[in-house]
């Protein structure tokens, strides 16, 4: 899978969970932050060094993940 270009896996950042490009804030982070109803502004408030396109990147991730998901039947 290729990441969206605000995205980046590094060893020595986040045990290498998969990161906001030039940050230390987790994908995960802001999707668990908007599945819990928070908006764009309010976490780009709290994290001032986010911008919308690292927001539109967790969710072009999120995308890719869930489109790429195999399920199996019983």
């Amino acid at each position: 899978m290729e990441l969206p270009n605000n995205i980046e896996l590094r060893p020595d950042v986040m045990m290498g969970k998969p990161c906001l490009k030039g940050t230390r804030v987790p994908v995960y982070v802001v999707l668990e932050k908007l599945g819990a109803g928070e908006t764009a502004e309010e976490i780009l408030a709290a994290y001032p060094q986010l911008t919308k396109a690292h927001i539109i990147a967790a969710l072009q991730y999120a995308a890719s993940l869930a489109s790429n998901e195999v399920i199996l039947a019983s």
